[in-house]
């Protein structure tokens, strides 16, 4: 299994089509969720891919202080349907985690977390900072983790 981050412009052509296609076939079409997929956030942010034998199980966007939030956010945080259950939400939420805090030196991260993953990011220390809300038909909540 292999982890690694990539700046936009490092992805290869295939390798962004891999991270779209996963995207949509969870946020869009499992979800049946038809929303606005590509929003002009990745080209700002980190993109931290898990891999193994060529296939993308695991994926999340981090997006610097500033260009979504005030302070830098996960995102589009999925694992393949194929690869649930073997703990790789958990570690991506990790990697996520200490690569912002401690490559950005960020005191806060946000996220907008479907409601029923609350308890999941909770157990990160993320906490609810608003209240459950309609995102596309799917109910949200935004959430804040703080450096202790």
């Amino acid at each position: 299994m292999e982890w690694k981050m990539y700046q936009f412009d490092d992805l290869s052509a295939r390798k962004l089509y891999e991270v779209l296609k996963l995207r949509v076939d969870v946020f869009v079409v499992e979800q049946n969720c038809p929303y606005p997929e590509l929003d002009g956030l990745d080209q700002q942010s980190v993109h931290l891919l898990c891999s193994e034998k060529g296939d993308l199980l695991a994926y999340a966007r981090l997006v610097p202080a500033g260009v979504k939030y005030e302070v830098p956010s996960i995102g589009r945080v999925i694992v393949h349907e194929d690869a649930r259950g073997r703990g790789l939400a958990k570690e991506l939420l990790e990697r996520s985690i200490d690569y912002i805090s401690n490559e950005w030196h960020a005191e806060a991260i946000k996220l907008q977390g479907q409601v029923y993953l609350k308890e999941f990011y909770q157990s990160f220390g993320f906490q609810p900072i608003s209240e459950s809300y309609d995102e596309d038909g799917i109910p949200h909540v935004d959430m804040k983790w703080t450096r202790v």
